[in-house]
């Protein structure tokens, strides 16, 4: 069950949130923007609604996460979003992310392998606000190529590689941004599409994110 009333109490609790995200580094205006129109309680259980400003990941079904709110800033920010970009975002899980990018003004694209968490779209309260939000059940490591190519691709787990389907998939001087498996933690990377075809890469902050896995699981 979930509160999808948005009180003063919790706006306070979102302007608090984005102060803290401000001290840990976050500038971009927009990011801290969208991430202050977004009542994050509404993706998350009624039982943490006391807490659901906190900036930490809270666990969701099918053993997924809704990440840190420093996370979805720190990875937001990396992707250097323009109005109208087309996104292609791997892991749509709790919708959180997701939202933020489409409340940025992005085209979203994103791609969910559980289908439990993919058929909790239908329900999304917030769908009819974002009509440039797109929902799709599948692999993430096979991309959406009837829909490439894409602006920029944000990854929202930890993968063990760099997916060479999501490179191809990806414009000329696109850029994605991935959270690369080093064992003990991931790296954020953030790969731009060079125009001869290949990739390079610029090496971020340690993150600690959930397998990116391949696949569909279809039990509901």
């Amino acid at each position: 069950m979930r509160n999808y009333e948005d009180t003063y109490r919790h706006k306070g609790l979102r302007k608090k949130l984005i102060d803290i995200l401000k001290e840990k580094g976050i500038t971009d205006s927009k990011v801290l923007s969208a991430m202050n129109s977004i009542p994050r309680h509404f993706f998350l259980d009624s039982a943490l609604d006391e807490i659901a400003y906190e900036d930490r990941a809270f666990s969701i079904d099918e053993g997924q996460t809704i990440s840190q709110p420093y996370t979805v800033a720190y990875q937001t920010q990396l992707l250097q979003i323009k109005p109208n970009d087309k996104i292609l975002e791997i892991g749509t899980g709790s919708i959180y992310q997701a939202t933020v990018l489409a409340e940025m003004g992005a085209k979203v694209f994103t791609i969910e392998r559980q289908k439990k968490l993919f058929d909790n779209t239908k329900d999304f309260i917030l769908k009819s606000n974002y009509t440039n939000l797109k929902f799709f059940y599948g692999d993430g490591f096979e991309g959406l190529p009837t829909y490439a190519p894409f602006d920029k691709i944000l990854i929202t787990a930890a993968a063990p590689f760099i997916p060479p389907k999501l490179i191809e998939q990806l414009k000329i001087g696109g850029k994605m941004i991935i959270p690369l498996d080093e064992e003990q933690h991931q790296r954020m990377l953030r790969i731009t599409k060079n125009d001869d075809g290949s990739s390079s890469e610029e090496a971020f902050e340690n993150f600690s994110f959930v397998p990116m896995l391949s696949g569909r699981n279809s039990k509901a």
